[in-house]
Protein backbone atom coordinates (compact mmCIF):
# COMPACT_ATOMS: atom_id res chain seq x y z
CA UNK A 1 0.00 0.00 0.00
CA UNK A 2 2.42 2.27 0.53
CA UNK A 3 3.90 1.95 -3.23
CA UNK A 4 1.02 2.59 -4.48
CA UNK A 5 0.55 5.65 -2.66
CA UNK A 6 3.88 7.35 -3.35
CA UNK A 7 2.73 6.40 -7.29
CA UNK A 8 -0.49 7.63 -6.49
CA UNK A 9 1.10 10.86 -5.16
CA UNK A 10 3.04 11.22 -7.62
CA UNK A 11 0.76 11.44 -10.34
CA UNK A 12 -0.79 14.23 -8.11
CA UNK A 13 2.23 16.09 -8.09
CA UNK A 14 3.05 15.31 -11.82
CA UNK A 15 -0.47 17.00 -12.93
CA UNK A 16 -0.36 20.12 -10.60
CA UNK A 17 2.81 20.70 -12.05
CA UNK A 18 1.74 20.76 -15.68
CA UNK A 19 -1.59 22.59 -14.82
CA UNK A 20 0.54 25.61 -13.40
CA UNK A 21 3.20 25.61 -16.14
CA UNK A 22 0.23 25.23 -19.18
CA UNK A 23 -0.50 22.70 -21.40
CA UNK A 24 2.00 23.96 -24.52
CA UNK A 25 -1.08 25.36 -26.84
CA UNK A 26 -0.15 29.23 -25.64
CA UNK A 27 -3.55 29.61 -23.74
CA UNK A 28 -2.67 29.96 -20.19
CA UNK A 29 -3.64 32.53 -17.86
CA UNK A 30 -2.23 35.54 -18.96
CA UNK A 31 -4.13 35.04 -22.63
CA UNK A 32 -0.96 36.24 -24.22
CA UNK A 33 0.78 34.54 -27.08
CA UNK A 34 3.84 33.21 -25.45
CA UNK A 35 3.77 29.39 -26.23
CA UNK A 36 4.03 27.58 -22.93
CA UNK A 37 6.11 25.00 -22.29
CA UNK A 38 5.69 21.04 -20.40
CA UNK A 39 7.50 21.32 -17.06
CA UNK A 40 9.36 18.12 -15.79
CA UNK A 41 10.66 20.40 -13.07
CA UNK A 42 10.14 24.14 -12.11
CA UNK A 43 13.29 25.99 -11.49
CA UNK A 44 13.11 28.59 -9.01
CA UNK A 45 15.31 32.01 -9.68
CA UNK A 46 15.80 35.40 -7.79
CA UNK A 47 15.44 38.85 -9.74
CA UNK A 48 17.00 41.73 -7.90
CA UNK A 49 15.23 44.80 -8.88
CA UNK A 50 17.16 48.68 -8.32
CA UNK A 51 14.04 49.71 -6.33
CA UNK A 52 10.87 49.12 -4.47
CA UNK A 53 7.61 48.35 -6.79
CA UNK A 54 6.50 50.97 -8.99
CA UNK A 55 5.86 50.83 -12.55
CA UNK A 56 9.66 50.53 -13.67
CA UNK A 57 9.12 47.37 -13.27
CA UNK A 58 5.62 46.46 -14.22
CA UNK A 59 6.84 43.89 -16.93
CA UNK A 60 8.32 41.24 -14.40
CA UNK A 61 5.84 41.73 -11.88
CA UNK A 62 2.58 41.02 -14.77
CA UNK A 63 4.85 37.94 -15.92
CA UNK A 64 4.70 36.95 -12.04
CA UNK A 65 0.95 37.73 -11.16
CA UNK A 66 -0.74 36.60 -14.46
CA UNK A 67 1.35 33.43 -14.86
CA UNK A 68 3.96 33.98 -17.59
CA UNK A 69 6.47 32.83 -15.59
CA UNK A 70 4.30 29.78 -14.34
CA UNK A 71 4.19 28.90 -17.57
CA UNK A 72 7.59 29.04 -18.61
CA UNK A 73 8.38 26.46 -15.83
CA UNK A 74 9.54 29.19 -13.41
CA UNK A 75 9.00 30.08 -9.65
CA UNK A 76 10.29 33.55 -9.69
CA UNK A 77 10.85 35.71 -6.47
CA UNK A 78 11.56 39.34 -7.25
CA UNK A 79 13.70 40.96 -4.98
CA UNK A 80 13.05 44.74 -4.13
CA UNK A 81 15.70 47.43 -3.97
CA UNK A 82 17.14 49.52 -1.75
CA UNK A 83 19.69 52.55 -1.41
CA UNK A 84 22.14 50.18 0.55
CA UNK A 85 21.48 47.03 -2.47
CA UNK A 86 23.75 47.22 -5.58
CA UNK A 87 21.87 44.41 -7.59
CA UNK A 88 25.98 44.18 -9.57
CA UNK A 89 27.40 43.04 -5.90
CA UNK A 90 24.01 40.60 -5.55
CA UNK A 91 24.68 39.28 -8.54
CA UNK A 92 28.15 38.85 -8.39
CA UNK A 93 27.58 37.21 -4.99
CA UNK A 94 25.31 34.77 -6.08
CA UNK A 95 22.18 36.64 -4.40
CA UNK A 96 20.14 36.34 -7.10
CA UNK A 97 20.17 34.94 -10.92
CA UNK A 98 18.78 37.95 -12.85
CA UNK A 99 19.24 41.72 -11.72
CA UNK A 100 18.72 45.18 -13.16
CA UNK A 101 20.82 47.70 -13.83
CA UNK A 102 21.84 50.68 -15.55
CA UNK A 103 24.50 49.97 -18.28
CA UNK A 104 27.27 52.51 -17.38
CA UNK A 105 26.84 51.52 -13.35
CA UNK A 106 27.47 47.55 -14.39
CA UNK A 107 30.54 48.41 -16.64
CA UNK A 108 32.36 49.95 -13.61
CA UNK A 109 30.98 46.78 -11.42
CA UNK A 110 32.43 44.63 -14.35
CA UNK A 111 35.65 46.49 -13.93
CA UNK A 112 35.92 46.35 -10.40
CA UNK A 113 35.72 42.90 -10.89
CA UNK A 114 31.77 41.47 -10.52
CA UNK A 115 32.31 39.28 -13.53
CA UNK A 116 28.48 39.88 -15.13
CA UNK A 117 26.72 39.65 -18.50
CA UNK A 118 23.59 41.85 -20.04
CA UNK A 119 21.22 39.25 -21.44
CA UNK A 120 18.48 41.87 -22.56
CA UNK A 121 18.90 45.65 -22.97
CA UNK A 122 15.04 46.41 -22.26
CA UNK A 123 14.93 50.22 -22.33
CA UNK A 124 16.68 51.31 -25.16
CA UNK A 125 16.05 55.01 -24.28
CA UNK A 126 17.59 57.01 -21.88
CA UNK A 127 14.62 58.51 -19.17
CA UNK A 128 16.99 61.27 -17.95
CA UNK A 129 15.62 64.81 -18.17
CA UNK A 130 17.35 68.59 -17.39
CA UNK A 131 14.15 70.32 -16.03
CA UNK A 132 13.86 74.21 -15.61
CA UNK A 133 10.88 76.78 -15.26
CA UNK A 134 10.23 77.80 -18.90
CA UNK A 135 10.50 81.75 -16.99
CA UNK A 136 14.66 80.78 -16.81
CA UNK A 137 14.50 80.65 -20.98
CA UNK A 138 17.02 77.22 -20.20
CA UNK A 139 16.28 76.03 -23.79
CA UNK A 140 19.24 73.93 -24.50
CA UNK A 141 22.51 72.53 -22.87
CA UNK A 142 24.14 75.72 -24.20
CA UNK A 143 21.93 77.90 -21.44
CA UNK A 144 23.67 76.19 -18.78
CA UNK A 145 26.31 78.38 -18.48
CA UNK A 146 26.25 80.87 -15.77
CA UNK A 147 23.67 78.55 -13.83
CA UNK A 148 23.06 76.72 -11.11
CA UNK A 149 22.62 73.05 -11.84
CA UNK A 150 21.48 70.22 -9.63
CA UNK A 151 22.37 66.55 -10.61
CA UNK A 152 21.99 63.54 -7.64
CA UNK A 153 25.98 61.89 -8.65
CA UNK A 154 26.24 58.17 -7.76
CA UNK A 155 27.28 57.55 -11.10
CA UNK A 156 23.61 59.57 -11.98
CA UNK A 157 25.31 62.47 -13.34
CA UNK A 158 27.63 61.22 -16.36
CA UNK A 159 25.32 62.18 -19.33
CA UNK A 160 24.74 65.73 -17.95
CA UNK A 161 28.86 66.41 -17.19
CA UNK A 162 29.03 64.53 -20.96
CA UNK A 163 26.77 67.38 -22.60
CA UNK A 164 28.29 70.43 -21.00
CA UNK A 165 31.94 69.12 -22.20
CA UNK A 166 30.87 68.54 -25.47
CA UNK A 167 29.10 72.75 -26.06
CA UNK A 168 32.19 73.29 -24.17
CA UNK A 169 30.75 75.12 -21.01
CA UNK A 170 31.73 72.96 -18.17
CA UNK A 171 33.77 75.39 -16.88
CA UNK A 172 31.11 77.66 -16.52
CA UNK A 173 28.45 75.74 -14.94
CA UNK A 174 27.80 75.20 -11.17
CA UNK A 175 27.12 72.01 -10.73
CA UNK A 176 25.37 71.13 -7.45
CA UNK A 177 24.25 68.00 -5.51
CA UNK A 178 20.51 67.80 -5.64
CA UNK A 179 18.59 65.37 -3.48
CA UNK A 180 16.52 62.75 -5.10
CA UNK A 181 13.26 64.91 -5.15
CA UNK A 182 12.56 68.64 -7.35
CA UNK A 183 12.27 70.70 -4.05
CA UNK A 184 15.43 72.56 -5.06
CA UNK A 185 13.31 73.51 -8.48
CA UNK A 186 10.24 74.18 -6.37
CA UNK A 187 11.82 76.29 -3.91
CA UNK A 188 14.05 78.45 -6.80
CA UNK A 189 17.48 76.90 -4.92
CA UNK A 190 18.69 75.45 -7.98
CA UNK A 191 17.86 76.95 -11.79
CA UNK A 192 17.86 73.15 -13.29
CA UNK A 193 17.00 69.98 -12.10
CA UNK A 194 17.74 66.35 -13.14
CA UNK A 195 15.17 64.43 -13.40
CA UNK A 196 13.59 60.93 -14.77
CA UNK A 197 10.42 61.37 -17.50
CA UNK A 198 8.98 58.20 -14.92
CA UNK A 199 9.41 59.78 -11.85
CA UNK A 200 10.92 63.42 -10.48
CA UNK A 201 9.34 65.20 -14.17
CA UNK A 202 6.07 63.72 -12.62
CA UNK A 203 6.65 64.81 -8.85
CA UNK A 204 6.79 68.25 -10.42
CA UNK A 205 3.94 67.80 -12.53
CA UNK A 206 1.81 67.14 -9.20
CA UNK A 207 3.07 70.29 -7.56
CA UNK A 208 0.71 72.70 -7.37
CA UNK A 209 1.85 76.23 -8.62
CA UNK A 210 1.37 78.66 -6.12
CA UNK A 211 0.78 81.41 -8.75
CA UNK A 212 -2.58 80.04 -9.87
CA UNK A 213 -3.66 77.55 -6.98
CA UNK A 214 -3.32 74.50 -9.78
CA UNK A 215 -1.13 71.43 -10.88
CA UNK A 216 1.99 72.92 -12.93
CA UNK A 217 1.78 72.33 -16.16
CA UNK A 218 4.37 70.76 -19.20
CA UNK A 219 3.91 74.75 -20.66
CA UNK A 220 5.24 76.03 -17.33
CA UNK A 221 8.53 73.78 -17.67
CA UNK A 222 11.46 73.78 -20.19
CA UNK A 223 12.74 70.08 -20.48
CA UNK A 224 16.21 68.98 -22.20
CA UNK A 225 16.28 65.21 -22.76
CA UNK A 226 19.94 63.39 -23.06
CA UNK A 227 18.41 61.58 -25.86
CA UNK A 228 18.58 64.37 -28.38
CA UNK A 229 21.35 65.62 -27.21
CA UNK A 230 23.60 62.89 -28.18
CA UNK A 231 24.82 62.36 -24.54
CA UNK A 232 22.67 59.01 -23.53
CA UNK A 233 23.29 56.16 -21.51
CA UNK A 234 21.32 52.83 -21.88
CA UNK A 235 19.94 52.06 -18.44
CA UNK A 236 17.38 49.36 -17.54
CA UNK A 237 19.09 46.26 -18.58
CA UNK A 238 18.76 42.38 -17.36
CA UNK A 239 21.99 41.36 -16.16
CA UNK A 240 23.40 37.48 -15.27
CA UNK A 241 26.69 36.17 -13.41
CA UNK A 242 28.86 35.22 -15.94
CA UNK A 243 29.74 31.82 -14.05
CA UNK A 244 26.08 30.76 -14.06
CA UNK A 245 25.29 31.67 -17.83
CA UNK A 246 28.05 29.39 -19.11
CA UNK A 247 25.88 26.61 -17.75
CA UNK A 248 23.55 25.71 -21.02
CA UNK A 249 21.09 24.87 -18.43
CA UNK A 250 21.03 28.02 -17.20
CA UNK A 251 21.35 29.51 -20.61
CA UNK A 252 17.61 27.57 -21.40
CA UNK A 253 16.68 28.89 -18.05
CA UNK A 254 17.40 32.92 -18.76
CA UNK A 255 15.43 32.23 -22.05
CA UNK A 256 12.35 31.45 -20.37
CA UNK A 257 12.75 33.87 -17.88
CA UNK A 258 12.93 36.34 -20.73
CA UNK A 259 10.18 35.06 -22.98
CA UNK A 260 8.09 35.65 -20.25
CA UNK A 261 9.49 38.99 -18.94
CA UNK A 262 8.95 40.16 -22.49
CA UNK A 263 5.46 38.97 -22.73
CA UNK A 264 4.68 40.74 -19.35
CA UNK A 265 5.75 44.13 -21.44
CA UNK A 266 4.26 43.41 -24.53
CA UNK A 267 1.03 42.73 -22.41
CA UNK A 268 0.89 46.04 -20.82
CA UNK A 269 0.53 47.62 -24.75
CA UNK A 270 -2.47 46.29 -24.97
CA UNK A 271 -3.68 45.87 -21.07
CA UNK A 272 -2.38 49.31 -19.70
CA UNK A 273 -4.70 50.00 -16.56
CA UNK A 274 -4.99 46.10 -15.99
CA UNK A 275 -0.79 46.55 -15.44
CA UNK A 276 -0.90 49.34 -13.61
CA UNK A 277 -2.77 47.84 -11.27
CA UNK A 278 -0.80 44.92 -10.56
CA UNK A 279 2.40 47.19 -9.70
CA UNK A 280 -0.19 48.85 -7.09
CA UNK A 281 -1.22 45.35 -6.06
CA UNK A 282 2.54 44.30 -5.19
CA UNK A 283 2.75 47.19 -2.28
CA UNK A 284 3.62 50.37 -4.54
CA UNK A 285 3.31 53.38 -2.45
CA UNK A 286 3.25 55.92 -5.13
CA UNK A 287 -0.25 57.03 -6.05
CA UNK A 288 -2.52 55.63 -8.68
CA UNK A 289 -1.96 58.67 -11.61
CA UNK A 290 1.42 58.45 -10.91
CA UNK A 291 1.75 55.13 -11.31
CA UNK A 292 -0.36 55.20 -14.59
CA UNK A 293 2.45 58.42 -15.74
CA UNK A 294 5.38 56.07 -15.04
CA UNK A 295 4.12 53.26 -17.10
CA UNK A 296 3.46 54.97 -19.81
CA UNK A 297 6.90 57.00 -19.99
CA UNK A 298 8.65 53.54 -19.00
CA UNK A 299 6.58 51.92 -21.94
CA UNK A 300 8.16 54.56 -24.44
CA UNK A 301 11.61 53.79 -22.72
CA UNK A 302 10.95 50.38 -23.88
CA UNK A 303 9.28 50.71 -27.37
CA UNK A 304 9.83 51.11 -30.27
CA UNK A 305 12.85 48.38 -30.12
CA UNK A 306 14.65 49.00 -32.77
CA UNK A 307 15.89 45.47 -33.10
CA UNK A 308 13.16 43.97 -30.85
CA UNK A 309 12.42 43.89 -27.25
CA UNK A 310 15.39 43.18 -25.12
CA UNK A 311 18.11 42.99 -28.08
CA UNK A 312 20.88 45.36 -28.23
CA UNK A 313 20.95 48.66 -30.07
CA UNK A 314 24.60 48.66 -30.99
CA UNK A 315 25.30 52.23 -31.68
CA UNK A 316 23.25 52.89 -28.20
CA UNK A 317 25.91 50.50 -26.60
CA UNK A 318 28.52 52.01 -28.60
CA UNK A 319 27.65 55.47 -27.70
CA UNK A 320 26.92 54.88 -24.27
CA UNK A 321 30.45 53.34 -23.82
CA UNK A 322 32.28 56.30 -25.57
CA UNK A 323 30.41 58.64 -22.55
CA UNK A 324 31.28 55.86 -19.90
CA UNK A 325 34.84 55.65 -20.77
CA UNK A 326 34.99 59.71 -21.20
CA UNK A 327 33.76 60.70 -18.55
CA UNK A 328 33.33 57.74 -15.76
CA UNK A 329 37.36 58.03 -13.23
CA UNK A 330 37.06 54.03 -12.84
CA UNK A 331 36.57 53.65 -16.82
CA UNK A 332 39.47 56.13 -17.57
CA UNK A 333 41.64 54.48 -19.93
CA UNK A 334 39.38 51.03 -19.93
CA UNK A 335 38.55 48.95 -22.94
CA UNK A 336 35.17 47.46 -23.04
CA UNK A 337 35.28 44.36 -23.71
CA UNK A 338 32.90 42.35 -26.56
CA UNK A 339 31.73 39.62 -23.90
CA UNK A 340 29.88 42.53 -21.32
CA UNK A 341 26.79 42.02 -23.74
CA UNK A 342 24.98 38.65 -25.84
CA UNK A 343 21.70 39.03 -28.11
CA UNK A 344 21.42 35.34 -28.74
CA UNK A 345 19.37 34.46 -25.55
CA UNK A 346 16.87 37.67 -26.01
CA UNK A 347 16.42 36.77 -29.60
CA UNK A 348 15.42 33.41 -28.68
CA UNK A 349 12.96 34.64 -26.65
CA UNK A 350 11.43 36.82 -29.31
CA UNK A 351 11.51 33.66 -31.49
CA UNK A 352 9.20 32.11 -28.80
CA UNK A 353 6.66 35.11 -28.76
CA UNK A 354 6.26 34.71 -32.50
CA UNK A 355 2.94 36.40 -34.04
CA UNK A 356 3.23 38.71 -30.45
CA UNK A 357 4.25 42.66 -30.99
CA UNK A 358 7.80 42.72 -29.81
CA UNK A 359 8.98 45.62 -31.48
CA UNK A 360 6.26 47.90 -30.20
CA UNK A 361 6.17 50.34 -33.33
CA UNK A 362 3.04 51.57 -33.05
CA UNK A 363 3.00 52.35 -29.48
CA UNK A 364 1.79 55.89 -28.22
CA UNK A 365 2.03 57.38 -25.33
CA UNK A 366 -1.22 58.43 -23.66
CA UNK A 367 -2.45 61.33 -21.95
CA UNK A 368 -2.06 61.10 -18.04
CA UNK A 369 -4.20 63.12 -15.98
CA UNK A 370 -2.02 63.91 -12.98
CA UNK A 371 -3.44 64.46 -9.55
CA UNK A 372 -1.92 66.59 -6.79
CA UNK A 373 0.58 64.50 -5.52
CA UNK A 374 0.55 61.21 -7.69
CA UNK A 375 -3.02 60.07 -5.89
Amino acid sequence: MKGRSRWMMALIIGALVLAACGDGDGDGDGGDGGEAVECESVDEVRLQLQWVAQAQFAGYYVANDLGFYDEQCLDVTILEGAVEIVPQTVLATGGAEFGLAWVPKALVSRNEGADIVNIAQVFERSGTLMVSFADQGINSVADFAGRTVGNWGFGNEYELTAAIEQEGIAADVELVAQSFDMLALLNGDIDVAEAMIYNEYAQVLEAVNPDTGELYQPDDLSVIDFNDVGTAMLQDAVWVNADWIADDANVDIAERFLTASFQGWIHCLDNFDECVQVVLDNGSTLGESHQQWQLNEILGLVFPATNGIGVMNESLWDQTVEVATSQIPELDGVEISDDAYRTDIAEAAIANLDGEDTDGDGYERRDIELREGGE
